[in-house]
């Protein structure tokens, strides 16, 4: 009789590495979702998936196939943001869970890209192309659509499906630019800050997201799962290297923290932390692997 090998299961880790491998095709709405893996090991992503496929299906049944671009556009905030409810969670904003789809998908309450990126899903399943924008301090959509005096570029805040004037756009803009010294000579046009992002970029920010949440609360564990993701999806993120390493040493792993502080500073050199990551290293391999005393 012949014998077969079993496989063992995809870890997450290799799941979420495997749907970013390749720029040109990263599935964003399921990276997204894998994204809540870190936290729930057994999410059904597929299972995700067809809930949303059968909402937005029943949206999309909704809609003749003749409909202007506009006239669906228009459908989807009702849809969306009337009758489905999604808005921001302006009660809990920090919450780890506005950053996880499913939860999202659950509680109808979110955080701007992680309801941007169901927006933009259900836009794609109704015929809108819809894409992210990686705004400073607050993610947007932008939607090109035909039909009447509004045809063109259409940017929606993701929290309530309110389109945005140019004028609005530059006073949300306004703070950024000062804290960055571009007022006066050196604006810069609007433009440049409502550039199509990227899948891969979405999901950096996503993931940074529940970086700063997890380090704000020391929960290092979190935070070390979250790293090991952004070092994946960031493979000349070298100071996603370096912070995992600085989070194996709090964890007390420190040889995975020598091992990423190391290639931290190989990878670069001229690195304005390079003394204190120096020092660092010097102090972990000091306590020979012991626990550091408090």
């Amino acid at each position: 009789m012949p014998t077969y090998k079993l496989f063992d299961p995809p870890t997450a880790l290799s799941y979420f590495s495997a749907l970013v491998a390749d720029d040109a095709s990263i599935p964003l709405t399921e990276a997204a979702l894998a994204i809540a893996q870190q936290d729930d090991a057994r999410l059904d992503v597929q299972a995700v998936l067809s809930d949303i496929d059968a909402l937005a299906g029943r949206l999309a049944r909704r809609i003749p196939a003749d409909a202007p671009s506009l006239h669906r556009l228009r459908l989807l905030n009702r849809y969306f943001f009337q009758e489905l409810g999604f808005a921001g969670n302006l009660n809990n904003y920090y919450d780890p869970a506005n950053s996880y789809l499913p939860q999202v998908l659950a509680t109808r309450r979110g955080i701007p890209i992680s309801l941007a990126v169901l927006y933009i899903e259900f836009a794609g399943q109704i015929g809108l192309h819809a894409r992210g924008v990686s705004f400073p301090g607050h993610f947007l959509v932008k939607l090109r659509v035909q039909g009447g005096i509004q045809s063109g570029e259409v940017v929606i805040d993701p929290m309530n499906g309110h389109s945005l004037s140019r004028e609005q756009l530059d006073e949300m803009l306004l703070p950024y630019k000062r804290s960055h010294g571009l007022i006066g000579d050196f604006d810069m046009p609007l433009g440049l800050f409502l550039q199509e992002a990227p899948a891969r970029e979405v999901l950096a920010r996503m993931l940074r997201n529940l970086k700063e949440i997890h380090r704000s609360e020391e929960d290092w564990p979190r935070l070390l799962s979250v790293l090991h993701r952004l070092v994946i999806l960031l493979p000349d993120g070298y100071e996603e290297l370096r912070d995992r390493g600085l989070t194996w040493a709090e964890l007390g792993q420190f040889e995975s923290a020598v091992q990423d502080l190391s290639a931290y500073l190989d990878a670069r050199p001229d690195a304005v932390d390079r003394d204190a990551i120096d020092q660092r290293l010097n102090d972990l391999r000091a306590s020979g692997g012991r626990p550091r005393l408090h």
